[in-house]
């Protein structure tokens, strides 16, 4: 991983502005989170000149472990959106390792009858993942031919609880965005699809839509997380083994493809 300097990693100028201007170096984070406000934010950042050091939205994507801020690195810390514009600073373990997938890259020789061109011009995520899925590799990964495009883009939560470490939060109405979700005959399945880079991964990405389409199916829900490695599809599968426990994630398989063939 390419190092950065103190500046450009996790925001930490204006986090350190931010701790000062509210006193949170004092509080106690063993008894209990720190709630904060958007608002509250944008008043101790307005000195800053760049979007990138006052924007809440920018300051609150803390996506892997090592994005964090200087001060929540020192301080095992990581932030939780709980309501529209306002977060949780909690401390604990808030994220889960990507493990590498040690297991034999598999041949995944697709039966779609002709090929996708357009399928092949950028370099994103999403098209990686839409290719996958309209070649069938999601619906062999998950064992399901029934899976259907049905979920994307952003959506706010209904109300969940829940426990991470000691500590209990509540959260409601708070924004989402699920990469692709597909609803087949028997199940759910949420896709988070990432860049080939990530090592680990915030669980509330994963755990969040997780909790908000238990409420809207009676259908289980099961959520992947998805990268595209060079010419390799990597796939894993988590779950979390306690519904209403964050930290309850745990890998339940992984797989690594490399599609042969997409025609014929």
């Amino acid at each position: 991983m390419t190092s950065q300097s103190p500046r450009t990693n996790g925001n930490t100028p204006s986090w350190d502005a931010i701790f000062d201007r509210y006193g949170i170096h004092e509080h106690d984070f063993d008894y209990g989170p720190y709630e904060i406000s958007a608002a509250d934010i944008k008043v101790a950042c307005q000195h800053f000149t760049r979007t990138s050091e006052k924007e809440v939205r920018i300051l609150c994507k803390q996506d892997t472990r090592e994005s964090r801020p200087r001060i929540f690195r020192e301080k095992g810390l990581f932030i939780l959106p709980i309501r529209n514009g306002n977060y949780a600073i909690v401390k604990g373990e808030g994220y889960a390792d990507v493990p590498t997938i040690q297991s034999p890259l598999q041949e995944y020789s697709s039966k779609f009858p002709f090929e996708l061109e357009t399928a092949q011009v950028g370099d994103s995520e999403m098209q990686y993942l839409d290719r996958a899925y309209a070649l069938s590799l999601i619906r062999h990964f998950a064992n399901d031919d029934s899976l259907v495009l049905t979920i994307r883009g952003r959506k706010r939560t209904p109300r969940f609880d829940f426990v991470t470490g000691e500590f209990h939060i509540s959260v409601r109405g708070v924004q989402t965005e699920v990469d692709a979700g597909y609803e087949g005959q028997d199940q759910v399945v949420l896709i988070e699809a990432k860049g080939s880079n990530a090592t680990n991964t915030i669980i509330r990405q994963l755990y969040y839509p997780f909790r908000q389409w238990q409420q809207h199916t009676t259908k289980p829900v099961s959520t992947l997380f998805f990268q595209r490695k060079g010419g390799e599809y990597h796939l894993w599968h988590f779950g979390f083994d306690n519904p209403d426990d964050y930290n309850s994630i745990r890998l339940l398989n992984s797989a690594r493809y490399k599609i042969t063939r997409a025609g014929g």
